[in-house]
């Protein structure tokens, strides 16, 4: 152990070199030992690390960016409390999401890093609240020629950030629902329309979704989801039922009556989730089905609660 501290120590000390050459193999090095040895993360950590890629998110060579972020998602496993203690960490991470200059390979390793520090509840107020960070991610969800993989990482962000519920008024007002519908109706990549039905059930629990979701007639997009002629995969339609109920229990009649109006289908399709879905699943889709139906219990939720009693 004692060897791999100080290889830590080596290579940190060559981050602050006046030499790209040695700052670039030595970040090399780093993202490599970061990424197959978890015992080197926290020392890598404790030898001051972080500050040095964290400034290195800014430099204008796309290796340095990309070897840098990737080390930071290596480290953020472990060292969550270390980089988020760091002064400046989410600005510059939020730089590398937004400069027109960064690599897709950095903008995918820091919208993960992100992801990795939301695992932590008491972080999630924090980012949230760096509404450029909220406005980057949006931006990549929204953007047509963003690579998938960035995409995917940019949607687990929001997600984490959106599982704060007072983060959720602000991904509204910052766009996040027009660029989450359109992916649903758009992309027809399975994974990716999971992830953003995913964020759309989490922000559908604020009071303001109900217009938001209005504008873009999301409802009826929700209601089409559970349509087993779309051939929406099971995750999307509990996240469909998951959505709708939020938004019922926020919004209240208006909203219900909405949902009766998107078309004949909306029962059925709340009723396949409440029969085949997940344990979760269906207790949503029968709570769903009760507000919806005047607060009368379902006819097979009887039978549902026998199942697994």
């Amino acid at each position: 152990m004692e060897v791999k501290r100080r290889t830590a120590r080596s290579l940190v000390a060559k981050l602050g070199s006046v030499s790209q050459q040695t700052r670039t193999e030595a970040l090399c090095e780093l993202r490599l030992i970061s990424k197959h040895d978890s015992d080197s993360r926290p020392l890598i950590a404790d030898a001051g690390a972080v500050p040095y890629l964290s400034e290195t998110l800014y430099a204008a060579t796309p290796l340095e960016q990309e070897n840098a972020a990737a080390t930071l998602l290596n480290l953020s496993i472990s060292n969550r409390q270390t980089l988020m203690s760091t002064r400046g960490l989410l600005d510059a991470l939020s730089h590398a999401l937004r400069s027109p200059s960064s690599s897709p390979a950095a903008v995918q390793a820091c919208a993960a890093t992100l992801y990795s520090l939301l695992v932590i509840d008491d972080y999630r107020p924090i980012i949230g609240a760096k509404r450029d960070i909220v406005y980057a991610l949006v931006d990549i969800v929204r953007n047509p020629h963003a690579p998938p993989r960035s995409i995917k990482d940019a949607l687990k962000a929001l997600f984490g950030i959106s599982l704060y519920p007072l983060n959720r008024a602000a991904m509204v007002e910052l766009g996040a629902v027009t660029a989450l519908f359109s992916l649903a109706v758009k992309d027809g990549r399975v994974g990716i329309v999971d992830d953003a039905t995913a964020v759309i059930a989490q922000i559908a629990g604020c009071e303001e979704s109900g217009d938001a979701f209005r504008k873009v007639s999301g409802i009826g997009v929700l209601v089409d989801l559970l349509d087993p002629c779309t051939g929406s995969s099971p995750r999307a339609k509990e996240n469909a039922v998951s959505a709708l109920l939020n938004l019922v229990q926020c919004g209240g009649d208006r909203i219900a009556g909405d949902i009766r109006e998107a078309g004949m289908g909306w029962y059925d399709g709340i009723a396949v989730v409440a029969e085949s879905g997940s344990l979760k699943g269906k207790s949503k889709a029968i709570a769903l089905l009760k507000l919806l139906d005047g607060g009368r219990e379902p006819r097979f939720a009887s039978n549902l609660g026998r199942e697994h009693s």
